[in-house]
């Protein structure tokens, strides 16, 4: 089937390469990790063990995944479960004294061991968070739009009064379509290199 339908067990590994293929600020990041699997490892696998009912795929013919839109109700609580039951796998995996050489990966795997907080005033506003990447054969069209309402209405439908998002700052063209569903950028959390973008609920 051809369109938006919930994730199902089996998609991890397509989805895995939909963050790959735009793990570059929207680029294609390929080339750039020597290790495929860890930019996933952080921006998707977490989501879909510990929240996949609110997660959703854009499929295509063959039903196999080419986008995502991942999201958490409460990103206190799903920060406490990935320090309990997430990072310490993956830490094991990556420990800090065989650092890699490659500085992407090195990046990501310091990551692992220190992953971000948003700061107390955004999380108290907006509890909530996402994620949405598009493969570039199925950007465009409205597909973005539809899969970012979708999870919106079921944010809302669990209770979250408001959702947050990062974005890089040079990604203007992500910045302008998170503009047009309603999002409005936060000083709270914004950094010289990443714009926090807010939406109530």
């Amino acid at each position: 089937m051809v369109g938006i339908r919930p994730f199902r067990p089996g998609d991890e590994e397509a989805l895995y390469e939909v963050c790959l293929r735009t793990g570059d600020d929207g680029q294609d990041a390929t080339a750039l990790y020597d290790d495929p699997r860890l930019l996933g490892g952080v921006f998707v696998g977490p989501y879909l063990r510990f929240s996949p009912e609110l997660a959703w795929v854009y499929a295509d013919e063959a039903d196999v995944a080419r986008a995502y839109v991942l999201g958490v109700a409460d990103t206190r609580a799903f920060e406490s479960v990935l320090d309990e039951s997430w990072w310490p796998e993956l830490r094991a995996r990556h420990p800090l004294d065989a650092l890699p050489a490659n500085p992407h990966d090195r990046e990501v795997v310091e990551l692992i061991h220190a992953p971000e907080r948003r700061p107390d005033e955004l999380v108290a506003a907006y509890p909530a968070h996402l994620h949405i990447d598009l493969a570039p054969e199925v950007q465009g069209g409205g597909r973005g739009g539809a899969m970012l309402r979708t999870l919106l209405d079921a944010l809302a439908a669990a209770g979250a009064p408001g959702v947050h998002l990062g974005v890089a700052r040079r990604n203007e063209r992500a910045i302008g379509f998170y503009e047009h569903l309603g999002f409005a950028p936060s000083e709270a959390g914004s950094t010289r290199d990443e714009l926090v973008m807010v939406r109530t609920l």
